[in-house]
């Protein structure tokens, strides 16, 4: 199966839910996205709703999907966010990565990636940053498409009593 991508889909009520339940799915199977527990799709929705205003076009930042050709199926995203800070605009912060867990596997977190960074060079940026939650092996899937690890806060992320994890600042340079 093939990917196509689509960059500001236009966040109407049918991709919303799609988000959600991908975004549910994703944490519940233990992916690093915004919770550490087992979350609904109504926490999942109400957690959003901050990250969904900032989207174009009504906010500056941008979603890229990724949906199976064939079948129509939301495979994955990633959020392309601005910083709101002039110093910040040659850069964006690569977040919410996430492939729906039945599909991973595949290369399609990989696929993913590779597009935004296209889309980073054609907008002319001159790197793409992301934040990884440590102690999941994400940090060698980011290396292995071109990131490099700049930073690292020990025990930043407290995932419950007695687990705190590293947030490591990753780098992708476009120039």
């Amino acid at each position: 199966m093939t990917l196509s991508f689509t960059l500001d889909p236009g966040f109407g009520p049918e991709l919303h839910a799609e988000v959600i339940s991908l975004w549910a799915a994703a944490s519940n199977a233990g992916g690093a996205v915004g919770f550490v527990r087992r979350v609904t799709e109504e926490e999942v929705g109400a957690a959003g709703a901050a990250q969904f205003a900032g989207l174009a076009p009504a906010g500056p930042d941008r979603l890229l999907i990724a949906r199976e050709t064939g079948t129509g199926r939301l495979a994955g995203l990633l959020l392309l966010e601005s910083m709101r800070f002039g110093p910040m605009d040659h850069w964006r912060l690569v977040s919410k990565v996430m492939v729906h867990p039945e599909l991973q596997g595949r290369g399609y977190g990989a696929a993913l990636l590779a597009e935004a960074e296209r889309i980073a060079r054609e907008w002319g940026l001159d790197g793409l940053k992301l934040q990884v939650r440590g102690g999941l092996g994400l940090e060698s899937f980011y290396l292995r498409s071109g990131y490099v690890e700049v930073g690292r806060v020990p025990r930043a992320i407290r995932v419950a009593p007695g687990d705190d994890r590293d947030d490591v600042l990753m780098w992708r340079d476009l120039r």
